[in-house]
């Protein structure tokens, strides 16, 4: 091992300080829209028994499921996504939590997918659902709260396009043959947003559709109006604060077919041209599905790291400073515990202040300060320590002045 070059794992990542810090940036604006509507965080082992995992994603999903044996002989997988595990602990916990438990949840999950580019082993999910409502509701709160957790990171050009899989279905089993089944037909449909039309009618014939019903479909998709449950939706969220342009009806959309049973939705951002940025619906049969109790549920998956390649375009992150606000230096020993005063009380003022932990010359600590872009330093000399005050560097315009310590705070702070 240490004849070879350090690398990471291939379809894992390192976030350095200022990566990890816009990350975490993001994470708190979501977290804050979460809290307040009332979601709790759950969190769940990196670590499940593998039997609880596999045989509830299909075997080709299966095989992504990172497996092994522990010291214990048990056999064990990673987390693959956070709604199986969250369906152990509805049913684990069932006489702990409320009726009506609406959970959020930001972990990593792993996969042993083949790694591309924006895909990798090791991602972040972050999700919302409410479990044990099946009212539109807590539909409405779910696009709600979609909304408002982008806009609070500062996203605001949105679009929540949302579809009702009955309507879907219903419009387009007409046209579903013994060679052509419905969902065969709904999987080329579901194009619509990255083909034409033609091509998609070409896809259908291909498939085996008479090339009149594969024209019928694509008429009576595009005629589709919204189901009376999916209004309802629509009008609650509007009240809720969503936009009315925000919310487009998007009757070929689709999304995983295998368990939605209600409304589905995407979050679109058009500027970006990233695709989806998260998408969800409503699933009343999943957690049952996967072993949990009969629970109705609604939720969200929200794309997290294609949000934060975004949100390093918006000034509110591309401008954001260092962690660290001021560097106080050390100009030798003598002046040593003076500067561990001064740091202290930048600290106790709540500015996140480091020491330099050596004494070297002071050149090579404001070096330092402006690699970093920590945008103040405090030079404390036998000059300054005799008068009581503190020389303050701001690193951006490079002036500087002798303050007394506390002015040095409001500065600083301001």
């Amino acid at each position: 091992m240490s004849n070879t070059t350090p690398q990471t794992l291939k379809g894992f990542r390192d976030f350095l300080p200022a990566e990890k810090r816009l990350r975490d940036r993001v994470t708190t604006k979501i977290k804050e829209t979460f809290e307040l509507y009332g979601f709790e965080p759950l969190e769940t082992p990196t670590l499940e028994y593998a039997s609880l995992l596999l045989g509830k994603y299909g075997d080709e999903a299966d095989k992504l499921v990172y497996t092994f044996e522990d010291n214990g002989k048990r056999k064990v997988g990673l987390r693959y996504d956070q709604t199986v595990p969250t369906a152990r602990v509805l049913a684990q916990y069932q006489n702990e939590l409320p009726t009506m438990f609406r959970r959020y949840q930001i972990q990593n999950v792993f996969r042993a997918d083949k790694p591309q580019k924006g895909r990798f082993r090791e991602f972040t999910q972050c999700d919302i659902d409410i479990f044990g409502s099946s009212d539109p509701l807590a539909d409405a709160e779910i696009l709600a709260c979609t909304y408002d957790a982008f806009k609070n990171v500062g996203f605001t050009k949105l679009v929540l396009k949302v579809n009702d899989r009955k309507t879907l279905i219903g419009t387009l089993e007409p046209f579903a043959t013994q060679q052509v089944g419905v969902m065969s037909i709904i999987q080329s449909i579901d194009k619509l947003d990255k083909m034409s039309s033609d091509d998609v009618l070409t896809e259908l014939v291909k498939k085996g559709l008479e090339k009149g019903k594969a024209e019928d479909a694509l008429i009576a998709i595009n005629k589709a109006k919204p189901s009376e449950n999916l209004q309802q939706i629509m009008q609650l969220a509007e009240k809720l604060g969503v936009p009315k342009n925000v919310l487009e009806f998007s009757p070929a959309l689709a999304r995983g077919l295998d368990y939605y049973t209600g409304m589905i939705f995407e979050v679109m951002m058009p500027e970006f041209g990233l695709g989806s940025f998260g998408g969800g619906g409503r699933y009343d049969n999943l957690i049952q599905q996967l072993g949990g109790p009969v629970v109705p549920a609604i939720g969200i998956a929200f794309g997290f790291d294609r949000m934060v390649e975004a949100a390093k375009t918006l000034p509110l992150y591309a401008s954001e400073k260092a962690g660290v606000q001021v560097m106080v230096t050390v100009f030798d020993a003598s002046t040593a515990e003076n500067a561990a005063e001064i740091v202290a009380a930048f600290r106790k003022s709540s500015i996140n202040a480091e020491l330099y932990p050596a004494y070297d010359k002071l050149g090579k600590q404001l070096k330092e300060a402006s690699k970093r872009n920590v945008p103040y330093v405090v030079v404390i000399g036998p000059e300054e320590v005799e008068k009581n005050t503190v020389m303050l560097k701001n690193m951006k315009t490079g002036e500087q002045r002798a303050t007394s310590i506390q002015e040095a705070i409001e500065i600083v702070k301001e």
